[in-house]
């Protein structure tokens, strides 16, 4: 058939797969407008009607609406345009519906009381101001005066939570749980005494060098003991925690005795916090970073072998 055929309503609907109701609802709105009618008063139909109602479905089948589509086939609106509109609505779309999948999943996952569910739910829906200004004031209140020190300057920014404009689900979901956790009082009172004992190693110099970030002794020394299976009260675990007072020592300025021992189980205890490495996964969740490994197990192992050799001084 060339370009001069015409087609019945009924021809047009078995080139298309839309039924003649489909065909005659869009022809009375003027999306489709027949060419010519038959002798008998009929809608007749050419060729472009095909390639119309081609492009009507596939735009129905996004989600635009009939005046927009007219308005497009009839060329007063450009098709990139419309879609461009169309996509940023359903980004918008996509994003209420993966807080609400989050929102839900919590509540799920959690066994959450309506009170819970209530407090999930507005968190969830924080605008990006209220995230920032929540933001600042858990980091206000753990590192105070601090951070006026470029090194913690620093670790401010490497604790900062920036949720992405369009976040997954899951992003949602750790921001929710993060914001709980700052809100914590006795979180941040903890973070607040670690973040005031590291301040108080830095203030004794450089000389330490490694031994600064107990962190990382504690997972060098420790993790293999406790791979090894090494038990805290063990005689194996001996040069262990010698090497961790020792160290200890170095960076404070004074002896190895009973009272550097119990600083530095006290510090230890404060980085043994679940809730430390929780907050910590939380955060590369959110911030789309690698999840660390946790570290609770050797930061307890250590905690329990430091304190029986504590005690027995």
């Amino acid at each position: 058939m060339d370009g001069d055929t015409l087609y019945s309503i009924g021809e047009l609907a078995r080139r298309t797969g839309l039924t003649v109701k489909t065909i005659r609802f869009y022809s009375d709105r003027g999306i489709v407008a027949p060419t010519d009618r038959s002798p008998a008063g009929y809608r007749l139909y050419g060729i472009d009607a095909v390639a119309r109602l081609d492009l009507v479905r596939t735009l129905r089948d996004l989600g635009v609406d009939l005046p927009t589509i007219r308005r497009v086939v009839d060329r007063e609106l450009s098709l990139p345009e419309v879609a461009a509109a169309h996509a940023e609505a359903l980004a918008v779309q996509i994003r209420v519906l993966r807080l609400r999948h989050a929102v839900l999943t919590t509540v799920a996952e959690r066994g959450l009381t309506t009170e819970e569910t209530d407090l999930v739910h507005k968190l969830a829906r924080l605008s990006g101001d209220e995230r920032r200004r929540l933001v600042g004031d858990f980091l206000d209140a753990a590192f105070g005066g601090l951070d006026t020190d470029p090194a913690f300057a620093g670790i401010r920014r490497s604790m900062t939570p920036e949720m992405p404009d369009r976040p997954e689900a899951e992003q949602v979901r750790a921001w929710v749980e993060w914001a709980e956790l700052a809100m914590d009082p006795d979180f941040r009172a903890g973070v607040q005494r670690t973040a005031e004992g590291l301040a108080a190693e830095r203030a004794q110099g450089d000389a330490a060098g490694l031994c600064r970030d107990l962190g990382a002794v504690v997972r060098d020394q420790v993790g293999p003991a406790l791979a090894a299976g090494v038990a805290p009260a063990s005689r194996r675990a001996d040069p262990i925690v010698a090497a961790l007072t020792a160290c200890y020592a170095r960076v404070l300025g004074r002896p190895d005795d009973a009272g550097l021992r119990r600083l530095l189980l006290a510090r230890l205890e404060s980085m043994s916090d679940p809730r430390r490495d929780r907050h910590l996964q939380l955060l590369a969740v959110i911030n789309g970073w690698p999840v660390p490994e946790s570290l609770a197990p050797t930061f307890e192992w250590s905690v329990q072998a430091v304190r029986l050799r504590t005690e027995r001084r």
